[in-house]
């Protein structure tokens, strides 16, 4: 038989419709009264989700912008580095003296794993001194404690190949006051991979870092090139920063600085 108008009508009637939602508000049944919890449940955690990860973008985006900048040369560095963890100890500038020039090649920050630098001065030292000694840094090089060198490129004109060619001298000369001898082969695997062909603009950086195990990783541009597990290499890359003659000795003395804070229950970094 045909439905009637009022049939119609009543039929539509049994089910009102929220205009903001688009749910059933006069539904009776138990299920859809649940669905309907759920759906409003859900949107709420959403909400709540999305407020404590803007809140946590927000607070790392601010921690990324506490900055250090190295004076010669302008070029910042973050005073820590969320992916590892490491704090800036110093920054500094090496030069390289070419035709009578002494010419800016990168800006570098020194950063550290400053809870196991503490932990190492503890054990190790007892009155504190007036000012850093040469057994401190000694300390540092020698350790297997994880630190990281980040280089800046300041020097336009810098290829792959003179990189190469400046860590070889650098980390030979570092090698020789070490262990009174050369290691040529040693010297030439911390670029390992890195084709001369990478070119280096001003602003290019490159990470090198100490990791447990004595192992030295190079990453040039955010690409790891070589990994090379030896005492000998890490403690004579360090030693090219920390040394007797460093790269930088203002850096170096910055470096060292808290050390002459330091005592047996406490050293600040």
């Amino acid at each position: 038989m045909p439905s009637t108008m009022e049939d119609v009508t009543s039929k539509t009637e049994a089910i009102e419709i929220d205009p903001k939602t688009g749910l059933a508000l006069n539904n009776k049944s138990p299920i859809d009264e649940t669905k309907q919890e759920n759906i409003i449940c859900d949107g709420a955690k959403k909400e709540k989700d999305d407020q404590e990860s803007n809140g946590a973008a927000v607070a790392i985006k601010q921690e990324e912008i506490l900055l250090e900048t190295e004076p010669k040369t302008g070029v910042s560095f973050p005073v820590k580095l969320l992916q590892h963890g490491k704090l800036l100890n110093a920054v500094g500038l090496r030069k390289k003296s070419m035709l009578g020039m002494g010419l800016k090649i990168y800006a570098f920050g020194i950063y550290a794993d400053n809870e196991k630098l503490k932990e190492l001065m503890q054990s190790k030292i007892g009155k504190a001194p007036s000012k850093p000694t040469k057994e401190m840094y000694q300390m540092v090089i020698d350790s297997d404690l994880g630190m990281m060198v980040r280089l800046v490129i300041v020097f336009s004109g810098l290829s792959m190949s003179m990189v190469r060619k400046n860590f070889d001298e650098g980390l030979g000369a570092a090698i020789k006051k070490l262990t009174g001898g050369k290691n040529e082969d040693l010297t030439k695997k911390i670029m390992g991979e890195a084709s001369d062909d990478i070119k280096l603009t001003s602003g290019s950086v490159i990470e090198i870092s100490r990791l447990p195990g004595y192992v030295l990783q190079t990453k040039v541009m955010g690409e790891i090139v070589s990994k090379v597990e030896s005492e000998l290499l890490c403690r004579a890359y360090i030693y090219m920063y920390l040394g007797e003659d460093p790269f930088d000795k203002e850096a170096k003395e910055k470096f060292g600085h808290p050390f002459s804070q330091c005592s047996n229950k406490m050293v600040e970094f």
